[in-house]
């Protein structure tokens, strides 16, 4: 059953009977921290079934390749989708690169908890007529208003990929900043 359901996924010659003796495990780094978890005890388990507790810890072995800074971001934007009604919430919003996969983890933690959330790659995305050009967890880019209600105070969350330089995000801010001035003089 193994061999069929990975007869597309392994090389020439792989015998899983002779050749899964001893694992390791190695992630992106920008996994999630539960996800990788859940998949090194599925490999620890196997190798215990396999080879018995006292002889797993010689067969398999795992490495915390998780970067904390993107742990924490995660935890935190976590916190906020959490905590979203109760602080009132319009939006998050998400500052790092397109290509980032550490940025697009963290919009998909609002997206899938249905909080109001965007990713932009640079301030310049957020423009006077109170619109914003994002890109959606699916990769697509788009443009939308921002803020719903400019009559009344944003509440908002703010985070950002790991290597996003704090002048994106500080730019960013303050591309809000401004629009909400503008829209108090109208």
């Amino acid at each position: 059953a193994f061999m069929n359901h990975f007869k597309h996924a392994h090389s020439d010659g792989f015998d899983p009977d002779t050749m899964l003796d001893c694992l390791g495990l190695a992630n992106q780094t920008t996994m999630y921290k539960k996800e990788t978890r859940a998949i090194g005890q599925m490999f620890q388990k196997t190798m215990m079934e396999k080879f018995g507790p006292v002889d797993a810890e010689t067969h398999y072995m795992e490495f915390d390749t998780i970067c904390d800074a993107t742990q924490e971001r995660q935890d935190a934007v976590h916190d906020l989708v959490v905590k979203s009604d109760e602080l009132g919430l319009d939006f998050i919003l998400v500052v790092g690169g397109w290509d980032s996969s550490n940025t697009a983890h963290l919009l998909e933690i609002p997206q899938k908890a249905g909080v109001r959330s965007f990713h932009i790659n640079r301030a310049e995305c957020i423009t006077a007529d109170n619109t914003i050009t994002h890109r959606t967890m699916s990769g697509e880019i788009v443009t939308e208003s921002l803020i719903l209600d400019t009559t009344k105070d944003v509440v908002m969350g703010v985070t950002s990929g790991a290597s996003t330089p704090d002048a994106a995000v500080q730019d960013s801010l303050s591309s809000i900043f401004m629009l909400k001035k503008l829209s108090a003089k109208e």
